[in-house]
């Protein structure tokens, strides 16, 4: 990842979703970044509600939306990223980051 990227990257985590994950058994990095929609529904439950207890959506300026669009991503060969991957709606990236993972030996 080049230089200032990781800076980007994680900023407003909340809005955009993007984390990063190292392994602890081979010390690799990996860079997450959820795109399209459909967008994460934010709220609360309303415990007044009682049994039903519905999802209150808050109204605000729709800040926080757990993705991007797909144009607006970071993890780009020209960021400094390799072996991109997209992933098929319904996997999990943690999975398919053990997955990666596994391919590569223990760290010394």
């Amino acid at each position: 990842m080049k230089d200032g990227v990781m800076k980007q990257f994680l900023t407003n985590t909340d809005h955009t979703g993007r984390f990063l994950v190292t392994s602890q058994r081979t010390g690799k990095t990996y860079a997450v970044e959820p795109t399209g929609d459909p967008h994460v529904e934010w709220g609360s439950v309303d415990p007044a509600l009682g049994l039903n207890g519905k999802l209150m959506h808050k109204k605000g300026d729709g800040k926080y939306r757990g993705s991007i669009d797909a144009e607006d991503s970071l993890i780009t060969e020209s960021n400094g990223f390799k072996n991109i991957k997209m992933l098929n709606p319904g996997i999990s990236p943690h999975a398919y980051i053990d997955y990666i993972d596994s391919q590569y030996p223990d760290k010394a």
